[in-house]
């Protein structure tokens, strides 16, 4: 297509530029310009990470034709900052913790600085309604409006001159947080290397299917194609557990959900590349398709993996139990049996799935496997990435390096290898150049690894006060077309159960269930949210039954500090009963409780989870994570550690470590992290596992450096090295203040001494968990407590949930960054309102031929946008009120343990409870819509005239007798 030339005004600056008519501002930017601050989210504007400023006026160039624009003043987030200095809106995300991954934070911020400019950010109702365009999955949005609160509050004062800085927090609240505000923060979809192709992949348009042939050679012929590839290219299986390699990188034999890969090209543009995978011919020869639970019970239907041991499409079948349980329910005065559903739904992380793999051909050797793979990619787990690539391309691990650049967000969604990555490092080895491949969000619906639907069941013993005496749970998964975690995830969801409550007798079965539909794996919080609900909405009922307070029932049956479950978890700090006395207290539950007016409720709910899995994935006996410290003359210190920093703040995390055991600023510490060439193995970002494990292995390493420098500065000050403290940036005796010597001198006398100043330093959990076949899954070091209370009201004419008030209290063990353990707890609530209201994933049943086209295919994902799956945005958050519990664990490090997962898992059952408390409809499924909420109202009218009519038909018989 032809190009012309246009000038674009960016940034207070001219650019003449040929471009095609259908390149967008965003393409011109990113790619043209290199302004990479201005991000892709979603394609279709529906995010707002593309936001920029046009004339002031915020517009979203993703949608926007760079030639419609010529002459008009553009700024981006690269051109806000002025002469070193930042902008006050930047000072103040900073200072209130307005981010976490920082994918969405540019056009937050610019959107904020056109509505500050405006006059439409007068009060706190406004400034979310002008957001209301711009999605966050990371932070709850509340300390997003706190942020550009201040900041129009300072303009109107002050005329925009800044914040108060005598006001503000010394301690940062993330070491790559000024690169994250500016845009300089480089994910992966910014790298564009020299010479770099663009890679597609054509998927399935069948749920279950033959291959029977694929023809590439019209693909293969178009002009701009460089490398084409299928499945039986790399046919070597592989599955993030060693019990499910069920996947290959593509599909050889057949598909096996609508979206499953079979092909990819490398291009020399996106759009050639498109056009090439629409070439490529692939004949199909489609099967029954198994969509449903029920039907993959079923035994007469095809098995979607034939080596499956079943006769049907369970995948994995779990039965377990500990204690007697038919005694115990014999011994209880109440039993209660619930049935419960929670629907399938997605991790919707602001950055698409990326990687970019460039190969570097051998010198002496015609096989592939003498060079050297590079691969940058947007994942959680580089560590199994680069385990994986080796394998399936039977490549020594040495000669491939996987690099983690910043990534905007994971929730569990990029913690095992993908299809993209395969495909981006085949086509770079094929073609010789550099590939890259980033997901449509579309096809980031189609990677899912998201929650899986769950049917339950529950039954539960109580003695007359509430003390209980035996539970008995089972849970049917929707696991999707491949393993995935999906053992894993059978034995979390009965396993976690037991928590937070002393349960003297248990049993449990899980079945989780192949269906042709997107893999389900782990989303925040893995295997637990749906027993939760299930479990605290039961106990709500069963507490009903008995006449006694949903906190009292609570509060009876609470685990203790330093004790052990009834399957073997051990319990070491703990503190749930603060929590929910602090959520209690601070929501005016017993004012309110009974009390509200018919429409307004009030619920609780509590939960725990872990700080990391103590078995590792391969059982292989090796540390779980590690990491060398080391100090330079000047008195710089780097941390090297393969953990993965995905948002959550663990770079921050360890940072701080390291620097409190020094006894340096923050500032002195830098983190390189998870470069498989650079930095020691650490497992990844899953399982809430990386402050606790590799704060642990940062903190060994830095106690080793510790050691060393107090040796050297004790003979230096005639003093004995355990009287020594390492603080602001000194090392002096604790007797004697006049005996000091700083950090920098310390460490070159070190060196001089004792030669280069570094540590290693390794963590592995102690042997946990009991002898039983699957006691693997569910111990943990640590586990961290939390407690929602939520206030709420229900339209019962619409059916509308207006949540008001969330008061969260999280036990964290200590609070490494008090800003980002609240910004934890306030994301994970915001994400379990939007699984509780809103998320959920629906797919296509299998329509006939139409007079106005073909039949239209069962197993079809129909809302794979954020267009039509709903998140909450600014509008539907309300105030999140954080408490955090300091219990000072005594394995974590400096007391830390998890925060990132656990405050999400109660919030849809405390929703639930709320619900019930304002309007007495009973919630058994998630989400909870508005046409649940009036199916409950119809039914519970239907019950009220049903028991009208008897009293007045019984009130009828007696006036005749």
């Amino acid at each position: 297509m032809a190009r012309h030339l246009i000038t674009l005004n960016v940034n207070g600056q001219q650019h003449q530029l040929a471009v095609e008519p259908q390149w967008t501002l965003a393409q011109i930017l990113r790619e043209e310009l290199q302004l990479t601050g201005t991000k892709i989210g979603c394609d279709t504007g529906e995010c707002g990470a593309c936001t920029v400023l046009a004339n002031g006026k915020p517009i979203l160039s993703c949608l926007t034709l760079a030639a419609t624009v010529e002459g008009i003043d553009i700024q981006t987030i690269e051109g806000l900052a002025r002469k070193g200095n930042l902008h006050p809106l930047q000072e103040s995300f900073l200072a209130h913790g307005g981010f976490q991954c920082g994918f969405c934070t540019p056009g937050m911020i610019l959107t904020a600085k056109s509505a500050i400019h405006k006059g439409e950010a007068s009060s706190e109702e406004a400034i979310r309604e002008q957001l209301s365009g711009s999605l966050c999955r990371c932070t709850g949005y509340q300390k997003i409006v706190d942020a550009v609160t201040e900041t129009a509050r300072r303009a109107k004062q002050t005329g925009g001159h800044g914040l108060d800085r005598s006001a503000l927090s010394q301690e940062p609240f993330r070491i790559d947080g000024v690169a994250q505000v500016t845009g300089a923060a480089k994910f992966t979809d910014d790298f564009v290397l020299p010479r770099m192709l663009y890679g597609k992949i054509l998927r399935s348009p069948h749920p279950h299917a033959r291959i029977l042939s694929i023809d590439t050679s019209k693909a293969e012929r178009l002009p701009g194609v460089v490398a084409v590839m299928i499945g039986s290219e790399l046919p070597t299986k592989f599955g993030i557990l060693p019990s499910s390699q069920d996947e290959t990188a593509l599909c050889i034999d057949k598909v096996r959900f609508a979206g499953d890969p079979v092909a990819a090209v490398a291009a020399v543009d996106e759009l050639t590349a498109l056009e090439a995978v629409q070439l490529i011919d692939v004949q199909y020869e489609p099967l029954p398709s198994i969509l449903t639970m029920e039907d993959a019970l079923r035994t007469d239907l095809p098995k979607i993996h034939q080596e499956t041991k079943y006769e049907n499409n369970v995948a994995k079948h779990v039965e377990l139990e500990f204690g007697d349980v038919a005694k115990g329910f014999v011994e209880a005065d109440y039993v209660r049996e619930d049935e419960f559903f929670y629907s399938a739904n997605t991790h919707a992380m602001m950055e698409p799935h990326c990687a970019v793999a460039s190969f570097e051909p051998p010198a002496h050797s015609e096989n592939y496997r003498d060079g050297y793979l590079t691969l940058r990619s947007a994942t959680q787990t580089p560590h199994y990435v680069h385990r994986t690539l080796a394998s399936v391309f039977e490549m020594p691990p040495s000669h491939i390096r996987v690099i983690k650049p910043h990534v905007g967000g994971g929730f569990g969604g990029k913690s095992e290898p993908l299809a993209l990555e395969f495909c981006a490092a085949w086509l770079s080895i094929k073609a010789g150049r550099p590939v890259k491949i980033t997901y449509t969000r579309e096809e980031v619906f189609y990677s899912h690894r998201g929650r899986h639907a769950t049917k339950m069941w529950v039954k539960t013993g109580v003695k007359k006060e509430g003390t209980i005496t035996a539970i008995q749970y089972k849970a049917w998964l929707d696991g999707g077309a491949y393993g995935s975690y999906g053992v894993v995830t059978s034995y979390y969801t009965g396993q976690l159960l037991t928590l937070p409550y002393k349960v003297p007798c248990y049993k449990f079965e899980t079945s989780r269930l192949h269906t042709n539909k997107p893999p389900a794996g782990p989303k925040r919080g893995h295997g637990t949210p749906q027993p939760r609900f299930a479990f605290e909405v039961h106990l709500d009922r069963i507490a009903e039954a008995l006449g006694i307070d949903p906190v009292e029932i609570r509060l009876r049956n609470l685990v203790e500090p330093n004790s052990m479950t009834v399957n073997s978890l051990r319990i070491t700090s703990c503190g749930i009963r603060e929590c929910i006395e602090k959520v209690v207290e601070a929501s005016g539950w017993r004012e309110k409780r009974g009390k509200l007016p018919r429409g307004r409720g009030i619920g609780i709910a509590a939960s725990a989870y872990i700080s990391g899995a103590a078995k590792e994935i391969y059982w292989l006996g090796l540390p779980h994570s590690a990491a060398v410290v080391k100090i330079d003359r000047g008195g710089g210190v780097t941390v090297f550690t393969g953990a993965s920093d995905i948002g959550q703040g663990s770079s921050t995390a360890i940072a701080h470590i390291v620097a409190e055991t020094l006894g340096v600023a923050i500032h002195h510490v830098k983190v390189c992290e998870a470069d498989t060439d650079l930095t020691p193995v650490d497992l990844g970002s899953y399982s809430s596992r990386v402050t606790f494990m590799a704060g642990n292995a940062a903190l060994r390493a830095a106690q080793d450096l510790r050691e060393k420098l107090f040796h050297v500065a004790a003979e230096m000050l005639s003093v004995s090295a355990d009287s020594l403290t390492a603080k602001d940036g000194k090392m002096f005796s604790a007797s004697d203040l006049t005996k000091s010597i700083t950090f920098t001198d310390s460490a070159r006398a070190a060196e001089a001494k004792l030669g280069p100043l570094s540590a290693v330093g390794s963590y592995t959990p102690p042997p946990l968990g009991g002898t039983y076949k699957g006691a693997g899954a569910g111990p943990s070091p640590s586990y961290s407590f939390t407690a929602h209370v939520v206030e709420l009201e229900v339209d019962e004419q619409s059916g509308q949930v207006t949540i008001h008030n969330v008061w969260s209290a999280h036990d964290c063990g200590k609070a490494l960054n008090r800003r980002m353990v609240e910004g934890q707890i306030e994301g994970s609530v915001c994400m379990g309102i939007g699984e509780a209201l809103y998320e959920s994933l629906s797919f296509t049943k299998s329509k006939g031929k139409s007079e106005n086209g073909p039949a239209t295919p069962a197993g079809l994902l129909k809302n794979s946008s954020l267009l039509h799956y709903k998140l909450p945005t600014t509008l539907d958050t309300p105030q999140i009120q954080a408490f955090i519990v300091e219990t000072i664990d005594p394995e974590g490090p400096l007391g830390a343990k998890e925060a990132g997962e656990g405050p999400l898992i109660a919030v849809p059952p405390a929703i639930a409870n709320a619900i019930q408390n304002a309007i007495g409809v009973k919630v058994s499924s998630i989400p909870i819509t508005p046409e649940e909420i009036l199916r409950g109202l119809n039914q519970q009218l239907r019950l009220s005239k049903q028991a009208a009519q008897q009293a007045e038909f019984r009130h009828e018989e007696v006036v005749a007798t």
